[in-house]
């Protein structure tokens, strides 16, 4: 009898081992994790972050057996990996790969779980490959929110971003040391307690909910949850991905199930390390091209804001949905999505990262007028150059000042694995990006710690010993 999806990859799973991975899967997998506890790092004090680690307090330090970033008090594995997730997904700047925020939940899940099991570097990395590369699968599987019919855009009326269970609960399970067996219970069990996917009703309503696409921090939580129920010997359903009609996709909502794309070639070809984005900004990754663009406007232009009369962006043909073309700004949610107001932000110069964010700053009247001159309309050429490259983003700026139009192009966002190599995030760059996101959080000696020990975290015994270098010395007391 042939095996089912979930028996697949939970024999993937158990069977996978640092010395099989290629260079690539390596190199990809501690750059997320860097890039990741930067960005914790720098939403410790946003009210989301501090949310996920109020609400972790409130579950309980249990055996203590895991660090909250940033934290020094120590909690169990289900609340670091709760607090973590939102810590990640906070500043609205972490990493991208497909279906879209995938590493939240799978990284938060993993440095738990690693913590407390006295997990090596190279079994850290391990748990991370696997964990994105299901994760990664799985969003090719279902809809997906820039799918087009006709030549036009069609996003999906059901989409979301919690098919990365799937990768946490199988990271978990790798450190844990499961069986096939237990795996494929804890996938099983993943699937039946997945949160709903939510996505488009915030996408469609504004002022949107301020936990966004969906809660990160309850995420990892029922991977944890699912990972940890089938190690204490509660069956899962192995058959629940193999059912179109009753099972996953069915009550997940994708109108696409296409398994093949999770189990072809699994084992042999790794596909998450050339689909993985960073993100330069603290803003949604819709318009981080834009961004580009009008921040290479003003800077070679020494443009200041009071002198531009009015900027023109053309967007995805998808964009014009209320969240993003939202202009009420209460709090930094809003700021992290609006369209009108991030265009302006970029236009004030700023070093991308916390001071985008700051309250006195996204109130600012400077800020606030900015966005009230900033319009916009579909790029009319979205479809064509999606369908050409689908890390395509067609972005377009006119923007107006000195009785001049200043214009700026651009296809692929900084941070981008495309056919143009200035947009890919080298090393150098995001190791600089993580020291700005770390800087006043810990010491200069701990984030140069922090980045030779993750670059080099295949060499590390004790992932343990490497994330405490994220608790600020002052703390650890």
């Amino acid at each position: 009898m042939k095996n089912t999806i979930i028996e697949q990859l939970a024999h993937y799973t158990e069977s996978t081992t640092y010395r099989q991975l290629p260079f690539e899967v390596v190199h990809e997998s501690k750059r997320i994790l860097l890039d990741s506890i930067g960005c914790a790092l720098a939403g410790l004090h946003f009210q989301k972050g501090q949310a996920g680690r109020d609400f972790a307090r409130l579950m309980g330090s249990g055996g203590m057996d895991a660090s909250i970033i940033g934290d020094a008090r120590r909690v169990s594995i289900p609340a670091a990996a709760f607090a973590n997730a939102e810590l990640i997904n906070t500043m609205d700047m972490d990493v991208v790969t497909v279906p879209g925020h995938v590493a939240p939940a799978v990284l938060s899940s993993i440095m738990a779980a690693g913590e407390a099991a006295l997990s090596s570097g190279q079994q850290i990395i391990e748990a991370i490959a696997i964990g994105h590369e299901i994760g990664h699968r799985f969003g090719r599987a279902v809809d997906n929110l820039r799918d087009t019919k006709n030549g036009e855009p069609d996003p999906p009326k059901i989409f979301g971003y919690t098919s990365p269970i799937f990768g946490a609960a199988a990271g978990i399970a790798k450190l844990r040391g499961h069986s096939s067996q237990v795996i494929a219970n804890g996938l099983g069990i993943a699937a039946c307690i997945s949160p709903v996917n939510s996505m488009m009703s915030w996408i469609h309503h504004a002022p949107a909910t301020t936990i966004k696409y969906t809660l990160k921090g309850a995420l990892a939580f029922q991977a944890v949850t699912a990972a940890y129920m089938a190690e204490f010997g509660h069956r899962g359903d192995v058959q629940v991905l193999d059912d179109a009609e009753y099972g996953y996709p069915r009550f997940i909502g994708s109108s696409k199930w296409e398994p093949d794309a999770i189990v072809n070639k699994l084992g042999e070809q790794w596909l998450f390390p050339a689909h993985t984005s960073y993100k330069p900004y603290p803003h949604c990754r819709v318009f981080n091209a834009l961004l580009d663009c009008v921040s290479k406007i003003v800077s070679e232009n020494e443009i200041k804001p009071d002198e531009i009369d009015s900027i023109k962006i053309f967007v995805e043909g998808f964009a014009q949905k209320p969240v993003w073309i939202n202009r009420r700004i209460d709090d930094v949610h809003d700021a992290q999505f609006s369209m009108y107001h991030g265009i302006a932000v970029a236009a004030h110069g700023l070093r991308p990262g916390r001071a985008w964010l700051e309250p006195d700053f996204i109130q600012s009247p400077s800020v606030l007028r900015l966005m009230e001159k900033v319009s916009s309309e579909p790029h009319p050429d979205y479809v064509a150059l999606l369908s050409g490259n689908a890390a395509s983003r067609p972005a377009r700026v006119e923007l107006h000042a000195r009785g001049e139009t200043f214009l700026q192009e651009r296809r692929f966002p900084k941070g981008s694995p495309s056919p143009e190599p200035d947009s890919i995030m080298t090393d150098a760059e995001l190791i600089e990006k993580f020291r700005h996101n770390a800087q006043d959080v810990i010491s200069n000696d701990a984030i140069g710690q922090l980045v030779e020990s993750i670059m080099h975290l295949e060499q590390s015994d004790r992932w343990d010993r490497v994330v405490q270098l994220a608790v600020p010395t002052d703390l650890q007391k």
